[in-house]
């Protein structure tokens, strides 16, 4: 068992230095453990506010995870971007929470990942529904004590001709793309703000920049989440809460694969990106120190049309 605490300090001329120590104990890993928590606690009562300081636990003979004893929640983890995300963040040694409505599904993506050798929980959650988000932040916070990361990925996708679009159709995708993220960041917020700190990540996309034809609904609420990600970055800026928007192109989820090859929905001749590619910028975006953030990263195909799209 290793732990090892990193921090900053800064001098009377402004510089900035590293501190840095490490334990090795030849011990049960319990007491490890419970040293790691005790050495947390007295650095919160000698230094105050954690956010510049990380505490990483590792297991004897595994090499130690960018996101080590970090906990993040991931909506929409059970499929998709959000499950590839939540298996590279648990890869990394985050525990992760992954929540959607669908519960067996959930359930099978959580299950990959104790597969795997990371630890997950899986909540079902309705991101539209104010009770349900408040639930899955409690039951987090009772679990695990903290949070570090949000991840907002829920999203539906609905389009059309202007002229054509069913009013139920508008409000089902602003529901759960814009009051969905909403809600989780501002119960995020709440608690990040308590403990020092923390990251949000917006799932935004492409077209927050360059809208599609006969996308109007999906369009306008992704446009939202990029101004809920500023407004969010600046308002958390005075309690170390970093929030940053990572916007896909086009990625091959599931739904996309199983339009493949349908008479009129073949989707191969655009060119696509896997999940696993937007779960490293996730990841990279997760990983940075507190002190910085990625405000925006967009990961799309080469030979997509983006540029000049429009």
């Amino acid at each position: 068992m290793s732990i090892t605490c990193v921090g900053t300090t800064a001098s009377a001329g402004n510089l900035r230095g590293l501190v840095a120590s490490s334990i090795s104990m030849a011990c049960p890993t319990h007491l490890a453990v419970k040293l790691g928590t005790c050495l947390e606690g007295w650095l919160r009562s000698h230094y105050g506010s954690l956010r510049s300081w990380s505490i990483k636990r590792t297991g004897r003979g595994r090499q130690m995870g960018s996101l080590d004893g970090e906990v993040a929640i991931i909506t929409g983890g059970g499929s998709g971007i959000g499950k590839g995300i939540a298996s590279a963040f648990a890869g990394e040694g985050c525990s992760v929470v992954i929540a959607a409505r669908d519960a067996e599904r959930l359930e099978r993506a959580a299950e990959e990942i104790r597969s795997s050798g990371g630890e997950a929980l899986a909540v079902k959650t309705d991101v539209t529904d104010e009770a349900s988000v408040e639930a899955l932040f409690a039951a987090v916070t009772e679990r695990f004590g903290r949070l570090d990361i949000l991840v907002n990925n829920s999203g539906i996708v609905a389009g059309g001709e202007i002229g054509d679009i069913p009013t139920d159709s508008w409000d089902e995708v602003m529901a759960v793309n814009v009051r969905g993220v909403f809600l989780c960041t501002r119960a995020a917020f709440r608690i990040m703000k308590a403990q020092g700190g923390g990251r949000i990540i917006n799932i935004g996309s492409i077209s927050s920049d360059r809208p599609r034809e006969d996308s109007a609904p999906y369009t306008t609420s992704k446009h939202a989440v990029t101004g809920l990600t500023r407004s969010t970055a600046l308002d958390g800026r005075p309690y170390g809460i970093s929030c940053g928007q990572l916007n896909p192109g086009n990625t091959l989820v599931e739904w996309r694969a199983d339009l493949q090859g349908r008479p009129g929905m073949n989707l191969s001749v655009e060119p696509m990106v896997q999940v696993k590619d937007m779960a490293r910028g996730a990841l990279y975006m997760a990983s940075l120190p507190p002190e910085a953030n990625a405000l925006e990263l967009t990961v799309l195909p080469v030979a997509q049309e983006y540029v000049g799209r429009g």
